[in-house]
């Protein structure tokens, strides 16, 4: 016990350096973003209303409001007369029709989720001078397909995914397809993290198809741009985890990282081992049932972070540094 609050008590001394650094003022950055509350003036509006709005979107957002309307919301076609059709039948359905009155109680300020988003790309610019910033995001209704999910131009956020997990609706879910910990994770203090971390993702950092540890610090570095995004986000809502599980996953890193080594599966590329490390799940597997899931994303962001404590580079340096640049710095206090 006393070995685990004396690397807890370090860890936490590494983890505000690493913040400090982060900590940068980001207010005279010019970012222009348009919100747009797609699933409420949609299920507000009249039927005349709705083929304008249909029309207008596809002109304003095509690929994201194609990819809604056909991927999540299923509907056959784009033209006119087949949206028409469609989108009543979807709003007469009794549970849609209580899902959507619930997003509307639950959502009818996104404000605070606009300010958020607007600071998390003003930091991003500083980093970024020329990083890519979105055009428009739009709350939708992706009827659980996703948290968010970006085009080249805009970020689609499910505002369904982060009803709180006791509303009727969530709890009318079949439990074979959504499982109590994939509800557990349908919190709106996610919101503006998922958003940031989403872009980043799509467009900021490369993806890999490497062995284990490169899959880890190429989460490692969306992550640590998630936080310069982000600067006042907690490492724990950071990284989707209660603080019960985050401080599970800070007190076991040295036992994380001994098992990995000992098995010699740090630089394999075993699908398995990856996928069970990286992915969502209601643990990670092959590790303690106690513990939380996606710890080999927990690994990379502890590594990125040791590495940008010791380096200080910018951050876009670091996109270009080799995951074996990186690991070299790492070593646990």
């Amino acid at each position: 016990m006393l070995r685990f609050l004396a690397v807890f008590s370090s860890l936490f001394i590494l983890a505000s350096c690493a913040t400090n650094f982060l900590d940068i003022d980001a207010e005279d950055q010019n970012v222009s973003i348009d919100f747009i509350q797609l699933d409420s003036l949609m299920f507000k509006a009249d039927s005349k209303e709705r083929l304008a709005l249909h029309q207008s979107m596809q002109s304003q957002i095509p690929d994201l409001y194609e990819y809604n309307l056909a991927y999540c919301l299923k509907f056959r076609g784009m033209q006119d007369s087949i949206f028409t059709s469609s989108i009543q039948q979807f709003y007469s359905d009794p549970y849609i029709n209580k899902l959507e009155q619930r997003l509307s109680k639950q959502f009818n300020n996104t404000q605070t989720f606009k300010v958020g988003i607007i600071d998390g790309f003003k930091h991003l610019k500083y980093h970024f001078p020329k990083g890519k910033i979105p055009s428009a995001v739009v709350f939708m209704n992706s009827l659980f397909t996703a948290n968010a999910f970006c085009t080249e131009t805009e970020i689609g956020i499910g505002l369904e995914r982060y009803l709180p997990m006791k509303t009727d609706v969530i709890q009318q879910l079949p439990p074979d397809q959504f499982y109590n910990w994939i509800k557990e994770g349908f919190d709106e203090r996610y919101i503006v993290r998922d958003a940031l971390c989403s872009w980043v993702m799509t467009h900021y950092v490369d993806e890999v198809k490497g062995n284990l540890i490169e899959n880890c610090i190429y989460w490692g570095k969306i992550l640590y741009l998630t936080k310069a995004a982000l600067p006042e986000l907690s490492d724990a809502l950071l990284l989707r985890y209660s603080d019960k599980d985050f401080n599970w996953a800070l007190e076991n890193e040295s036992q994380l990282w001994n098992y990995l080594v000992k098995d010699k599966v740090l630089f394999k590329i075993d699908e398995r081992m990856i996928r069970n490390l990286i992915t969502e799940g209601p643990f990670s597997v092959g590790l303690p049932e106690e513990g939380p899931d996606r710890l080999g994303q927990f690994l990379g962001y502890r590594i990125v972070q040791k590495y940008m404590e010791i380096e200080q580079i910018p951050l876009n340096e670091l996109l270009n540094k080799s995951y074996t640049d990186i690991l070299v710095e790492y070593e646990i206090d």
